[in-house]
């Protein structure tokens, strides 16, 4: 079976690791890919948006299955692209379709249909540049911390949470009448704040069942404890020890199960990932997002605990036989961490030459930001997010102390990385 993922990222690089472990995996190829995917597969300098360009390729190279990394080509339809072609009317792909994909690309209607089927969430009210004042009003009827949210996509920035009112208001004319985020914040969803710690869960979708996937903790922050500028994510560490059986039983009764029934009855074409951004309250799960595909940098550390053929599981999405599979996975835990480059998320320098990869030790290294200089046969930065660093331990100190271990064998210039990944689980 051949083959074609799209993205860029360490989740494509994950992606491609694992799929090219299962005998049933032919030609790979990973659009437009990285240093790291090069290694499991073959680059094509398509864009994941280009869809034409992307289906004279599948014809071309006879692809069976088109793995979609990134929420972008979801939010745009490719599912629906691609289905509407006569030729490709075989094509597996693995990814929602464009009404699907809206729990991602629009704020304000997963919010909508949280509410329509009784999942539990923050309140929120929805406001655009016409009721700009009733916003101000909604603003001064919460407590603070104030959340904003853009209903489109913003490259993972359009999410503000705030602690003064005024800066509040100040930043919703930002994003109202100054298009701060462009189309994405034509609308804005504006929270009541949740005080809890976070959780990201998974699952595969083929729309009528699921199979749920390993949970992972993400760290966002550029700053350590949870500091500074929000980034595309930091590391992770699954699984979680606070997500208990009893919290994750929850948390497939009150929001999952609701969630995939909810899109059967609206008739929403979901095959693929389904990712719920949590929050635990107490004990008590909400829901503060979804997105429509595996998450960056969760991937790094629930693909490696899967011990179970990715491609077969993939298979029987398409078939819509999710519930005739098991889903196999390692006890251990697995924590990656991210190295960047100083400055990220702000600006940063590329080009810089990795070394160190030859001295690494029982670990996966994930690119992301990674070019390989061929002239040169050398590995350098190009990017925000360089590379993860995966590791498994017996705990999650252990397997902390190993990705930390060979983190310190890793050298660029201006390279950054997060010390205190796990400290809000001990």
């Amino acid at each position: 079976m051949n083959i074609l993922i799209l993205g860029s990222g360490g989740r494509e690089h994950a992606l491609a690791w694992k799929l090219a472990q299962s005998p049933k995996a032919g030609q790979i190829y990973i659009a437009p890919g990285n240093a790291g995917t090069a290694l499991t597969g073959t680059n094509v300098p398509i864009n994941p948006t280009d869809f034409e360009s992307l289906k004279m390729f599948i014809i071309e190279k006879e692809v069976n299955m088109v793995v979609v990394g990134p929420e972008t080509p979801l939010v745009q339809g490719i599912r629906d692209y691609f289905e509407k072609d006569k030729l490709l009317h075989d094509l597996l792909v693995i990814g929602p379709s464009k009404k699907g994909a809206q729990l991602e690309g629009s704020k304000d209607f997963a919010k909508g249909f949280m509410q329509r089927h009784g999942i539990p969430t923050a309140a929120y009210a929805t406001f655009t540049a016409e009721t700009f004042h009733d916003g101000e009003k909604f603003l001064e009827s919460l407590r603070p911390p104030y959340v904003l949210k853009a209903d489109g996509l913003a490259a993972g920035k359009g999410v503000l949470i705030l602690n003064d009112l005024e800066e509040a208001k100040n930043e919703l004319r930002n994003m109202l009448l100054n298009a701060k985020f462009g189309k994405a914040s034509g609308k804005v969803v504006i929270e009541e704040f949740l005080e809890g710690i976070e959780l990201s869960v998974f699952v595969l979708t083929d729309g009528k069942n699921y199979l749920l996937l390993p949970e992972a903790k993400d760290y966002k922050r550029i700053g350590e404890g949870d500091t500074g500028l929000n980034t595309g994510g930091m590391g992770s560490i699954s699984p979680v020890p606070f997500a208990t059986e009893t919290f994750l039983n929850k948390i497939e009764e009150r929001i999952i199960r609701p969630t995939v029934e909810g899109l059967q009855q609206e008739n929403l074409d979901y095959q693929g990932f389904l990712f719920f951004g949590l929050m635990k309250v107490g004990d008590d799960p909400y829901v503060i997002e979804y997105n429509c595909r595996l998450g960056d940098p969760e991937a790094e550390s629930v693909i490696p605990r899967i011990k179970s053929d990715l491609l077969e599981i993939f298979e029987k999405t398409g078939k819509g036989e999710l519930d005739q599979t098991e889903l196999e996975v390692d006890e251990r835990y697995a924590a990656s961490v991210m190295l960047v480059s100083g400055g990220y998320p702000g600006n940063f320098q590329k080009g810089k030459v990795i070394e160190g990869l030859g001295n690494l030790n029982n670990c996966i290294v994930y690119y992301a930001g990674a070019s390989k200089d061929v002239e040169h046969e050398q590995i350098k930065t190009s990017g925000g997010r360089v590379m993860a660093i995966t590791a498994f331990g017996n705990s999650m100190e252990e397997a902390l102390k190993n990705a930390y271990a060979n983190v310190e064998q890793i050298n660029f210039e201006g390279k950054y990385y997060r010390k205190d990944l796990g400290f809000d689980l001990k």
